[in-house]
């Protein structure tokens, strides 16, 4: 058994060192490494962050993982800065998301990246609800993912809990249907109002503290998009290697989408006028962040900026919406984007800030239990340490 160990760690770090191939057109790519195929049996419970273990890496592999998309034009900008560099990663998409923007899910599939599933609606506090609520997420999220690729093979059995909120009960339920639970080894904290320097910053200092690991960013929001370039660059100034997380089995080959999706009312995540934006780093629940620089995919405007949430008074923590939001938190109206379909625009009870609130439960050598978050050095997903540096 000892030997066997041995001999498995050196495999995976003879495939950590390899070179990745040559990228058309930038030959000093930071490019993929290699591709690891990631089997629930062997895998169920992914990400030093709450669990007791990771994904098979070597020194210096990083995993790249995104939530909470689609979003243009925010992924769109990611996906063309990840091309650039020839890198691969996987996507963890949100069903209501999928639906509003069908084409930008197979843009991130045929583009080679892995998709995963975030839930259908993003609700805040999931591991507060009810099985019977908890399911219909996970299974409500495959679904319309599943639909906007139009081939269920094409979404890998990789689930990721909004905000990180695990449960025994999820973690059993998605054994049931063959699904690994990914946490996170390492995370950006770019939902928190900091601008894209300290993003990378931050990336960089959880990664060299793991010496690797999986990391966990968001392609909904525009400091990420402008941070996403600079980090893969001082990713491969630091000798990291990109590793590919996929699913077991063949890869379905989709069409590209022929039509955009369709222009209706917009709903979360709200996109808001450039001029509503303050360009400073504020906190995430009062402020949009800083728009994206260059963002050429914008039919009406140059710049635009994301809020990060839907209002404050439209957040609940059960399934029973008010007949009528108040006035005050309508969205304000869409300026840069596409709108969403009418299908993701009614507004779910369901649906909360990118990031819940609550204190994540970790896992105690297998053992789920309530805990206190990790030092802030190690937890920062409640911004604890952003008043500290």
């Amino acid at each position: 058994m000892r030997c066997g160990a041995i001999v498995l760690a050196c495999a995976i770090g003879l495939a950590g060192r390899a070179d990745a191939e040559p990228c058309p057109g930038n030959p000093n790519a930071l490019g993929t490494s290699r591709t690891l195929v990631v089997e629930q049996s062997a895998h169920p419970l992914i990400g030093r962050m709450q669990y007791p273990g990771s994904l098979p890496l070597a020194d210096k592999e990083v995993v790249i993982t995104f939530d909470d998309g689609p979003l243009p034009p925010y992924t769109n900008r990611i996906l063309d800065a990840l091309a650039a560099e020839c890198v691969k990663v996987t996507f963890f998409l949100v069903g209501q998301m999928a639906r509003a923007y069908p084409d930008v899910v197979r843009q991130i599939y045929n583009a080679g990246h892995t998709i995963g599933t975030h839930s259908n609606n993003h609700p805040v506090a999931l591991d507060a609800m009810a099985f019977s609520f908890v399911q219909a997420q996970v299974d409500g999220g495959v679904a319309a993912v599943r639909a906007a690729l139009g081939h269920p093979a094409a979404v890998a059995p990789f689930f990721r809990a909004p905000g990180l909120a695990r449960t025994n009960q999820l973690e059993r339920y998605l054994a049931t249907q063959s699904i690994s639970i990914w946490s996170t080894d390492a995370h950006g904290a770019d939902y928190t109002g900091i601008n894209a320097a300290q993003v990378v910053r931050r990336s960089i200092e959880m990664l060299e503290a793991r010496r690797g690991g999986v990391l966990l960013l968001h392609d909904i929001q525009p400091v990420t998009a402008n941070a996403i370039s600079a980090l893969l660059k001082e990713l491969k100034a630091r000798g990291y290697r990109i590793v590919h997380a996929v699913a077991p089995g063949e890869r379905p080959a989709l069409p590209e989408p022929l039509v955009p999706a369709p222009a209706v009312a917009a709903a979360w995540p709200r996109v808001l006028p450039a001029a509503a934006a303050d360009p400073g780093p504020k906190a995430p629940s009062d402020h949009a962040a800083p728009a994206v620089t260059g963002a050429s995919e914008a039919p009406s405007a140059a710049k635009v900026a994301i809020g990060p949430a839907i209002p404050r008074q439209m957040q609940f923590a059960t399934g029973a919406p008010p007949s009528q939001p108040a006035a005050a938190a309508a969205p304000t109206a869409v300026t840069a984007t596409a709108p969403q379909p009418a299908s993701a625009v009614a507004a779910d009870p369901a649906t909360t800030e990118s990031i819940a609130k609550r204190k994540p439960r970790i896992a105690d050598n297998g053992n789920a239990k309530t805990k206190q978050p990790q030092k802030p050095a190690e937890w920062t997903l409640l911004g604890s340490l952003f008043g500290q540096r």
